[in-house]
């Protein structure tokens, strides 16, 4: 775990005190399945009933950790040691707890039932992005601002656009979590090798009903791990565009532009040497996340490929990946809202900005619309980028005033023309409808 960045549910999901506690709902509701099928006497069956269901519903103490710890020091074996400890508890009747299961019976299980808790966790953390960053496109919907490309000035848009797009991409990483949450979903208590020996399936369907999973419909010992490949997957993807979001904002807040900036609170400090200084911090912080995210992907994907029936070459990994990419995913979520609530924009400076190239950022219309009276493109562009040089090289020059005293230009343009070129409505006449197209009506 990686307790700096422990939100406070997501911390209570993953204790030892949880993962205890869901442990023996599995456990309870398997004996719980097998006491309707007649297997576990009725008496029995009441005295583990009155036994554990205070654990279920208040959860274990560290005195139980502990207790559960010093066994498996003897036994070397997390479930026999669990299970050991549950028999202290409960007495004789504990003989018929984890009947017909091996281990992954109940660990796949209750990892699902975790898993599907982080999960339902994230894409509510997910949600209020997605609200913060609807409000805050459609406050700057009209901002002009202007595009580059590599860097580059292009052409115009508005800030309002570049939040609606990081909008929908989060709209898609949505998509993805829930068909990952839906796979993850599956528990298995098919015994030792999948084939229902000693345990049969009404067990299996009967726990996962009471948990809200589904039994996978074929398993080996364990549950198959490209569901998990694909969680992990789906979680370094979030984290890749919670990246994307970051960069962006460190380049917009750049002394050279600064067209948006991260809040900067009374008391904050941005050097130990510099006092002047207000670094984007917080996005530099989530694109090293980010990259920590991504890191639990590989392990994930090289799970999948198991000896056999299984080998337990996957469970050390999962230990540490699972509830660190569920940690970690959730705070960069909540991280990135506070973020995006907060960003202070400058519309003042992207205007400034929009300005700098004097006029080049037209180019492209003055190309096309000398095509449309006739020109061939070859030498519209040769005449266009001829005049847009000479912009580039001297700082004094406009390039709308050079356009309207090339004569070559004027040939095929008239200057009222001209002026409806350097018209900026006209680059952003679809802005509505491109909202509508994310958004809805």
């Amino acid at each position: 775990m990686i307790p700096r960045y422990t939100r406070p549910i997501m911390a209570k999901l993953w204790s030892p005190e949880e993962k205890l506690r869901v442990w023996c709902l599995v456990e309870f509701y398997a004996c719980e399945a097998w006491h309707k099928l007649g297997k576990v006497p009725e008496r029995d069956y009441q005295i583990i009933k009155e036994k554990l269901i205070p654990y279920i519903e208040k959860g274990f103490t560290e005195e139980n950790i502990r207790r559960v710890e010093e066994i498996e020091k003897e036994t070397k074996h997390d479930v026999i040691a669990f299970l050991t400890h549950l028999s202290e508890i409960i007495g004789p009747s504990a003989r018929y707890l984890h009947l017909g299961m091996t281990s992954s019976d109940m660990l796949d299980t209750a990892m699902a039932w975790l898993m599907k808790k982080a999960m339902e966790i994230i894409i509510e953390d997910l949600k209020k992005i997605k609200d913060v960053l609807k409000d805050r496109a459609y406050e700057f919907k009209d901002t002009l601002m202007i595009g580059r490309t590599h860097g580059i000035h292009a052409e115009p848009i508005t800030f309002g656009l570049k939040l609606a797009l990081w909008y929908e991409e989060m709209k898609r990483n949505e998509a993805r979590l829930n068909r990952a949450l839906e796979n993850i979903s599956y528990g298995k208590i098919s015994g030792a090798v999948g084939t229902f020996a000693h345990v049969p399936p009404e067990v299996e369907a009967y726990v996962c009903e009471k948990l809200g999973l589904k039994p996978d419909p074929i398993s080996n010992q364990i549950v198959q791990r490209d569901r998990y490949a694909e969680y992990m997957a789906s979680l370094a993807i979030l984290g890749t565009t919670v990246e994307k979001i970051a960069t962006e904002i460190r380049h917009l807040q750049r002394t050279e532009v600064l067209e948006a900036e991260e809040y900067f609170s009374p008391g904050q400090k941005g050097s130990s040497a510099m006092p002047h200084k207000r670094n984007p911090i917080l996005s530099e912080n989530l694109c090293g996340l980010a990259r920590l995210l991504r890191g639990y992907l590989i392990p994930a994907l090289e799970n999948v490929a198991l000896w056999h029936e299984r080998d337990i070459s996957h469970s050390s990994v999962e230990r540490v990946i699972v509830p660190d990419a569920t940690t970690v995913a959730d705070f960069m979520l909540a991280r990135l809202e506070g973020l995006l609530k907060n960003l202070v924009v400058y519309p003042e400076n992207m205007k400034k900005n929009f300005n700098l190239l004097r006029g080049l950022i037209f180019s492209q219309q003055v190309m096309l619309c000398l095509t449309e009276k006739g020109m061939t493109r070859e030498e519209a562009y040769r005449i266009v980028q001829e005049l847009a040089m000479k912009v580039w090289q001297d700082k004094e020059l406009n390039f709308k005033d050079l356009v309207l005293k090339d004569e070559r230009i004027l040939k095929f343009l008239s200057k009222e023309e001209i002026e409806k070129v350097f018209d900026i409505s006209y680059y952003l006449r679809y802005v509505d409808k491109i909202f509508e197209r994310v958004f809805g009506e």
